[in-house]
């Protein structure tokens, strides 16, 4: 029998990747869908970002441990940006994004965004976090939310008074407060029972809580991958010229890579193992981004949230990170249904 160590073994830790994999794609399924949908997309789109994350950005050199994905910080790009250029030109945004984190890690500029500190980001991403609260609310009670941050922001006390008038509306925010509550309490039960992602939890109770009691909310529907899958066609290059677009395409690019480099130091301090090569998980980053774009998906950058998970669940390499995206991709083409 061989060592972990044994150079004859390939795969020395498969066991604990292959258990860490399950984990990290049972927290990463509903959160690419959620995403997608809060960004004001298809949520095949989040689907497809996530499998580009797991195995294109999985398989480069990087981060060893690190998860990628659709992320939750740029949901408001995101929705601005289809709101002002329509859906087409998010793949020419994400491709452009892509092909400047590729240029910026051949540079080794990766290094760079270290200076940045971390307040800053954390201010930038808390502004961005409150403008998603903000928004859910409308969706949590199944109502049509305004289109820009503030507007969502000041129109709150308008949306309660709506949502306390509608039996739909109530019934609406009292499955996603139930959701939020377990996702919160979850990490108060036994260790046994946290071995399932309380994400997961959280989104199969509140399932079968509205099956069984035949809720009348909103379903999100997803269809097959193939046909979500749309390429930007020459037109939608045309808006390169537009400024505006050009400046969108900029802070895709700093955003997306920030929030990358500094969730590979959060994750640098859980684990033991190899250290992130920066400039290496930089052009990770942008070649699953240029990939994103040519499929028109969503922007991915890496997540704490799923990386976190994958290194507590026990991954050891890059392979848990791989096969959760490989995870995604059959889950979505055979039970699109589910």
């Amino acid at each position: 029998m061989n060592s972990p160590t044994s150079p004859t073994s390939k795969f020395p830790y498969i066991r604990q990747d292959f258990g860490a994999s399950l984990v990290v794609f049972l927290v990463a399924l509903p959160l690419c869908v959620g995403v997608a949908v809060a960004s004001g997309v298809p949520a095949e789109l989040g689907l497809i970002t996530g499998i580009v994350g797991g195995i294109v950005a999985g398989l480069m050199p990087g981060s060893s441990l690190q998860v990628s994905g659709p992320a939750a910080g740029l949901t408001v790009l995101v929705f601005e940006a289809v709101r002002q250029f329509g859906l087409p030109a998010l793949g020419v945004i994400v491709l452009a994004a892509g092909l400047l984190q590729l240029a910026m890690g051949a540079l080794k500029l990766g290094r760079w965004f270290r200076a940045i500190s971390v307040s800053v980001v954390e201010g930038m991403l808390a502004g961005i976090g409150l403008v998603i609260i903000a928004g859910q609310l409308y969706a949590a009670a199944g109502l049509k939310a305004p289109a820009s941050g503030l507007d969502k922001i000041a129109g709150l006390p308008g949306a309660f008074v709506e949502a306390v008038g509608s039996t739909t509306a109530l019934a609406s925010l009292a499955l996603g407060a139930g959701t939020v509550a377990v996702m919160v309490l979850w990490k108060r039960l036994p260790k046994k029972v946290q071995v399932v992602p309380g994400a997961l939890a959280a989104v199969v109770l509140a399932t079968v809580a509205t099956l069984a009691f035949g809720l009348p909310v909103a379903k999100v529907e997803v269809k097959g991958l193939l046909d979500s899958v749309q390429p930007p066609g020459l037109d939608a290059f045309g808006g390169l010229a537009d400024v505006a677009l050009i400046g969108t395409i900029l802070a895709f690019t700093l955003i997306a890579s920030a929030e990358s480099l500094f969730s590979a130091a959060a994750v640098d301090r859980l684990h033991d193992g190899p250290r992130t090569e920066y400039d290496k998980e930089l052009m990770a980053q942008g070649a699953g981004n240029t990939v994103c774009g040519l499929l028109g998906a969503l922007p991915m950058t890496a997540v704490i949230v799923r990386s976190s998970a994958n290194v507590h669940a026990g991954a050891r390499t890059k392979a848990s990170r791989v096969l959760h995206g490989v995870w995604l991709l059959l889950f979505a083409a055979l039970l699109p249904g589910a």
